[in-house]
């Protein structure tokens, strides 16, 4: 028997970057590899496709029956070549620029001719295998038309997961109001005009626009972009909204560290205000199709309830979830059984998760600073008959 060849640590190495080179998503020139955008998260054993990078992916258990990589986020990767222009253009240095240079038109920032995935023509004689082929395939072209007519260097983050699209679909079709939560300090960029004419044009659907974070920005900037919305939308409602009002927090108002040191004060409560002011809107909505009096009921016991400063822990109510595929779909029936549906729709960290736990009051759903932290949507029950949707951010 011939003895082995010695194989030193040299040459290891070299092997080890050829092989992770062929795997990789960018050949010899540098440039991307010809694969295949979007492939069916179904097929966990599948061989991953390169030009897309996925976020927290998970490690994949073998013989296991789950898919823990179903809704994790999906976008393209970047060249080392980019990622090496993005740390020294990091290092230069900061020159002020004038408000003027700052100003930018918003009918050239949302192309009129970029628009966001929908779901496909459906009918009731249609499988669930010749539903789901058809969204993957109407996805697949849907992404590879925007490479064919953009520069994808010049587009922001966008989600290729089809799951996470298919979780805003089922939000829009279950909601009977749908509540669009934008920053306050970038709320002209975070609320796209082509899902408002969507929603109120095509869905035929109420919209609400909540203008979150206000405790982040001077009252002036709030009443000026409330104004802005109203005249560029008319029949749209527009909230102001903060999850931590001043009399839920310890600490003066007048810190200059501002309200990002300051705690809560005992127990997690509702923020009354707000509550009260996505009440009236759903009450000009429903126009006494549903009974809302329990949900004021609910308000008014928060704001004659005293300060309370122990503190407390926060209870977790289970949430409901989807447990399999959804490729359904169900004709909407506006208030169904009486039952209001308030689907919660907004761009990743506006602060969906953590409006709906200060509407109810307490902690249902969870929050984190990291954007995407909500991977699919949850059901949770104001009242009896008041429900919100929170969908995952686009």
């Amino acid at each position: 028997m011939p003895r082995k060849l010695a194989f030193s640590g040299k040459k290891k190495k070299q092997q080890l970057l050829e092989k992770k080179h062929k795997k990789g998503a960018f050949d010899e020139t540098g440039r991307r590899r010809p694969i295949g955008l979007v492939r069916n998260p179904e097929d966990e054993d599948g061989e991953e496709q390169s030009m897309v990078q996925k976020i927290n992916e998970q490690p994949k258990v073998r013989g296991g029956a789950g898919k823990p990589n179903r809704y994790a986020l999906q976008f393209y990767r970047e060249t080392e070549a980019e990622l090496k222009k993005r740390k020294e253009l990091a290092r230069k240095e900061l020159v002020p620029a004038s408000e003027t240079s700052l100003e930018i038109n918003l009918d050239d920032y949302f192309d009129p001719g970029l628009d966001f995935p929908k779901r496909p023509p459906w009918n009731f004689n249609m499988s669930r295998e010749e539903l789901d082929s058809r969204e993957q395939r109407y996805f697949t072209e849907y992404v590879l038309e925007l490479e064919r007519r953009y520069d994808m260097k010049h587009m922001s983050y966008f989600e290729l997961n089809l799951e996470t699209w298919r979780q805003l679909w089922r939000v829009l079709e279950l909601s009977d109001i749908v509540l669009v939560i934008v920053d306050i300090r970038y709320p002209a960029l975070m609320f796209p005009p082509s899902l408002h004419q969507f929603v109120t044009e095509t869905l035929k659907k109420d919209m609400i626009l909540v203008l979150n974070k206000i405790d982040l920005a001077p009252a002036p900037l709030v009443v000026a972009w409330t104004h802005y919305f109203l005249e560029k939308y008319p029949g749209l409602q527009v909230l102001q909204f903060t999850s931590f009002p001043s009399y839920n927090l310890r600490g003066k108002t007048q810190d200059k560290a501002g309200a990002n040191i300051r705690r809560r004060k005992g127990r997690q409560r509702m923020a009354a205000e707000g509550a009260q002011k996505l009440l009236e809107a759903c009450k000009k909505v429903t126009d006494g199709e549903v009974d809302l009096t329990s949900w004021q009921n609910k308000i008014s016991e928060e704001m004659n309830l005293e300060d309370d400063s122990d503190d407390e822990k926060v209870e977790i109510e289970d949430t409901v979830t989807v447990k399999k595929s959804d490729t359904g779909y169900e004709v909407h029936e506006k208030f169904k059984g009486g039952m209001l549906t308030i689907g919660c729709v907004g761009q990743p960290n506006v602060g969906k998760s953590s409006l709906m736990n200060a509407i109810m009051g307490k902690k249902v759903v969870s929050v984190s600073r990291t954007p995407g932290h909500t991977k699919h949507f949850q059901t949770i029950h104001l009242t009896t008959n008041v429900r919100l949707c929170d969908c995952p951010g686009q």
